[in-house]
């Protein structure tokens, strides 16, 4: 078996798992666990009760040894509640750093919109770099590092929308929408009526096979003329008529990573223009910001992507090493 063979395996296995709960939505679950191989993090928009956060728990459970901490975020939710506080210990007479729910492997961040910015931007620093610091002393978060996090898109009372700056922090931003088919959505009242939980799933990969899964992405091969395709996709919206604010550098390298990460889920050894389309619009469509007019005539970031993308030429050059 070839190792890019094993890879696929290996990543069949967690989707087919999550996919055993979370009924009908192969491409969302392929998505989280692109997001995971990534390292990168992930935003799920969409309506109550569409199992945002049963999918989370999902993906938790499925790696043995991996550790999960879930946060409810509310108005009143500080800081330190997130990342962790100094505590004073009388018997030592010294200050004890008490680590707070982000020193996990998964982090679930339930409604991250209904917190107040102060607590929002305490995510920046561990988001971005991995780390937390305290009055001057830093923490490393365990390795590897995932946050997702849920945001209802149409309940907008009592809520904080999120800035350019932490939307930025995520790689992706994605829908789960409504069941597509009645076979599915019958599957899923019927595990309610059984009472079943996506905290019974059993792990089907180790901790330590998925960080040897992630040390193969980031060695994936993406050729150069790859790189300027992509770099080509990012400029465009720049110029785009629609977009008052385009993709920055930072963007160009998420589309590239998740692109890595992608090819790996297909079983490839290299990075292909397929895999940067396959991508595109989860890693883009909250990076860049429409017009008004755009607005008033309903374009979406979304359509603005696939735009781009139909009329950006595909590189003819070989993407193989």
């Amino acid at each position: 078996m070839s190792h890019a063979t094993l890879l696929r395996q290996r990543f069949h296995e967690l989707l087919g798992n999550i996919e055993s709960f979370i009924r009908g939505k192969p491409e969302a679950v392929r998505l989280v666990l692109v997001c995971l191989l990534a390292q990168g993090h992930l935003l799920i928009e969409d309506v109550p009760g569409v199992a945002k956060t049963s999918l989370a728990k999902a993906l938790a459970r499925s790696i043995d040894g991996a550790s999960v901490r879930r946060v409810q975020f509310t108005p009143d939710l500080l800081p330190s509640d997130v990342t962790g506080v100094q505590i004073y210990v009388q018997a030592s007479g010294s200050f004890e750093f008490r680590r707070g729910p982000v020193f996990a492997n998964i982090l679930i961040g339930d409604e991250i919109n209904r917190a107040s910015p102060k607590t929002q931007s305490a995510l920046l620093e561990v988001m971005a770099e991995r780390q937390v610091t305290v009055d001057g002393d830093t923490y490393a978060v365990p390795d590897p590092f995932l946050c997702i996090a849920t945001q209802n898109p149409i309940d907008h009372l009592g809520t904080y929308s999120l800035p350019e700056a932490q939307l930025d922090r995520f790689l992706m931003r994605i829908p789960l929408g409504y069941p597509e088919e009645v076979a599915d959505e019958m599957t899923v009242v019927a595990d309610g009526l059984a009472r079943r939980r996506p905290e019974e799933l059993p792990p089907v990969i180790e901790l330590g096979d998925l960080q040897k899964m992630i040390r193969v992405v980031h060695e994936l091969h993406v050729s150069e003329p790859l790189q300027r395709y992509i770099v080509v996709i990012t400029r465009a919206t720049r110029r785009h008529p629609d977009v008052r604010l385009g993709i920055s550098p930072r963007g160009s390298i998420a589309l590239a990573t998740a692109a890595q990460a992608h090819a790996v889920s297909m079983g490839r050894e290299f990075v292909t223009a397929d895999d940067v389309k396959a991508v595109a619009v989860p890693v883009l469509n909250h990076r860049l910001f429409l017009t008004a007019e755009a607005k008033i005539q309903r374009q979406t970031p979304e359509s603005v992507v696939q735009d781009i993308l139909t009329s950006t030429p595909v590189p003819r050059s070989p993407v193989r090493r």
